[in-house]
């Protein structure tokens, strides 16, 4: 009984894939193992409506304040300076009904200018503002 080794015919070209099979069954197995914890249920409790809660029939108009790229204010396309903007702000802080801020700072307008307003806002407790973009 001879066998032949093929040690004249060079380096063998077959693949091994045996290895790669194992790794694909263990990887298979731990899918299997960790598919059914990811699926399961979380109870959160999420708020309820308040049904005494009305919204007013006529809302006021938002108020559209503008920053320009140089940090130049526009309340309602007038142009204001800062202390212009404080005192439109304390006049709405003593209305019982606020009306909404909606603040244009677009892309090219910088960080602090915005800041800014914002920081003047909320030292006079104006809660309901809102960002807008025009893309100018």
């Amino acid at each position: 009984m001879s066998m032949s080794t093929g040690g004249s015919k060079g380096a063998m070209a077959d693949i091994n894939v045996t290895p790669l099979v194992d790794v694909l069954l263990v990887l298979l197995i731990i899918f299997m193992i960790t598919a059914p914890i990811v699926s399961q249920k979380v109870k959160i409790d999420l708020p309820q409506p308040n049904p005494n809660v009305h919204n007013p029939d006529n809302p006021k108009e938002p108020i559209h304040l503008k920053i320009d790229q140089g940090g130049q204010i526009y309340w309602n396309d007038s142009p204001v300076d800062e202390l212009g903007m404080r005192a439109q702000m304390a006049v709405i802080a003593q209305q019982t009904e606020q009306p909404e801020i909606q603040v244009d700072g677009n892309s090219n307008v910088a960080y602090q200018y915005v800041a800014k307003v914002l920081a003047d806002a909320k030292s006079y407790n104006l809660t309901k503002i809102g960002f807008t973009d025009n893309g100018q």
